[in-house]
């Protein structure tokens, strides 16, 4: 059964980002329509997939990161407007039955991804 999945690790103190904002979005054309809206658990990931079994459905998705919110709440004095405040990831899910998993490595100045597994 395919399964979408994410974690985020916060690497300016080297934890998991816990409590970050994290939103799924389907996307269809220039339409953005919200899937989800979760907060990350203590180890910085969601509770259960953001997709699986019948919702599993080929196409194109948007994470959207909460992460100036997330490193403004652990006392972080960051620039108005910040470097980085909400951070958008498009990517597709092509195959049914796979597990995709989307993890973040954040900081307030970079994050980078990669598909996982």
């Amino acid at each position: 059964m395919g399964k979408l999945t994410t974690h985020v690790l916060d690497t300016a103190h080297g934890c998991p980002a816990a409590g970050m904002a994290v939103a799924l979005y389907r996307l269809d054309g220039s339409a953005a329509t919200l899937l989800h809206a979760i907060t990350l658990n203590h180890d910085g990931r969601a509770d259960r997939p953001l997709l699986e079994g019948a919702a599993f459905v080929p196409g194109r998705y948007r994470l959207v990161f909460g992460v100036a919110a997330y490193f403004r709440g652990l006392g972080l004095v960051l620039p108005d407007p910040p470097f980085l405040d909400e951070v958008p990831l498009d990517f597709g899910l092509a195959t049914v039955g796979q597990h995709y998993h989307v993890p973040l490595l954040a900081s307030p100045y970079a994050y980078s991804t990669y598909r996982g597994s």
